[in-house]
């Protein structure tokens, strides 16, 4: 995979002391020049200080963003009025380093909810990073924002003279309507505000809100998208920039169900033969998150009642005679048919389990009951997730 720098941003990671193992834990970026930005922001109801203090910048209609500041090991979630404080600090130390305003600085925190900032490490890291900041620096950053993520994501397009590239991070707490995930995507395209909103909105329908790792949905969860216009090339072409946003935001929402904890198998879900969109992605997902299902596609077990059964209580009306189902190949083409009619055909078990036994495929459930379709991306449920999460804090 080729990360191609972004004209006028630079990046940097470091450690700072909120890692015990020594890992990088506190990344940023910097733009040379004000951004115009959007985000999406977690739809639970207990939002993080760091949330509700970038969703505030965002609202005001003269937000010029020149910096993003994300450190690890605290999510400053349910943390009061203090957490606020905490990030308004965090982001004017930022903004004296950079030359800008507090409010041009925008904060990510991920990590254990409850936990103040400490901000004594955060000021070291912040000051640090002021003296690493590289055009080539994504790489650097993408590591330094990992929790349980085994690896970093970062994705990277170039179309009509401009650059889009991002990275994220989650691995666990990953949900539909956003997951417990970050992530920052910058471009060096001339971009008006709404247009930014529109492009993102649209991208994350079809990418972070098209996963599943735990059915978890986190406080901290942010995707914000920087544009600076320092490639000189104004978007002319809406859908061409939406559609390059939406394969960068689609690369990385892949990327965090691949290293999804404990994960050993990528599936993905179809759900097609729907009366509506709505009740296509409702049924999709109650698949994708179902705890019995995915622990049959860890055991590599066709269990295809599972799977009907979490379509049914998903809360769509569907017939139960018209229901079919397929395991899919690695590419999506149809491999084996299990169901018809919503009646077990006499298929070939050894190759099904075969197939769920590789590291990727997928399954498709046909409804019978219109032209709509959908699809979520999920992975198994391994015994190495109980041990990372019974053993989060200690």
């Amino acid at each position: 995979m080729t990360i191609h720098p972004v004209t006028g941003f630079t990046l940097a990671g470091t450690h700072c002391g909120l890692k015990p193992n020594g890992h990088d834990d506190i990344a940023l970026l910097v733009s040379e020049r004000p951004c115009q930005a959007a985000g999406v922001f977690t739809t639970n109801r207990v939002k993080a200080a760091p949330v509700l203090y970038d969703q505030a910048i965002l609202a005001r209609p003269d937000a010029a963003i020149r910096a993003v500041i994300a450190n690890t090991g605290s999510a400053n979630a349910c943390t009061g009025a203090q957490g606020l404080e905490n990030a308004r600090a965090t982001a004017a130390q930022v903004a004296d380093i950079v030359g800008c305003a507090p409010d041009d600085v925008l904060t990510l925190s991920t990590g254990v909810i409850g936990m103040p900032l400490p901000m004594d490490a955060i000021r070291r890291g912040v000051a640090t990073l002021g003296g690493m900041l590289r055009a080539d620096g994504w790489a650097s950053a993408a590591a330094a924002v990992m929790t349980t993520d085994t690896r970093p994501k970062l994705a990277s397009v170039q179309v009509g003279g401009y650059t889009i590239t991002g990275i994220a991070k989650g691995a666990g707490m990953i949900a539909p309507n956003m997951a417990t995930m970050l992530a920052v995507i910058a471009t060096d395209a001339a971009a008006p505000r709404d247009l930014l909103e529109r492009a993102l909105a649209a991208a994350t329908e079809n990418s972070f809100n098209r996963i599943v790792v735990d059915g978890d949905m986190s406080t901290n969860d942010t995707v914000l998208v920087l544009a600076n216009g320092a490639s000189g090339v104004a978007v002319a072409d809406e859908a061409a920039f939406t559609a390059a946003l939406a394969d960068v935001c689609a690369q990385l929402a892949q990327a965090i169900v691949r290293d999804g904890e404990g994960a050993t198998k990528f599936v993905t879900v179809h759900v097609t033969g729907a009366a509506d969109e709505a009740g296509a992605v409702a049924i999709a997902r109650s698949i994708a998150t179902s705890a019995l299902v995915k622990t049959a596609f860890y055991g590599a077990d066709p269990n295809w009642g599972r799977i009907l059964c979490a379509a049914g209580y998903a809360g769509v009306d569907l017939d139960p005679g018209r229901l079919a189902l397929w395991l899919l190949d690695a590419s999506g083409a149809p491999a084996i048919q299990l169901v018809a009619g919503g009646q077990p055909l006499d298929y070939d078990e050894p190759a099904a389990i075969a197939l769920m036994q590789t590291p990727e495929w997928g399954a498709r459930l046909d409804l019978g009951a219109g032209a709509a379709s959908t699809w979520v991306w999920t992975c198994d449920l391994s015994h190495d997730y109980v041990t990372i999460n019974g053993h989060y804090r200690t």
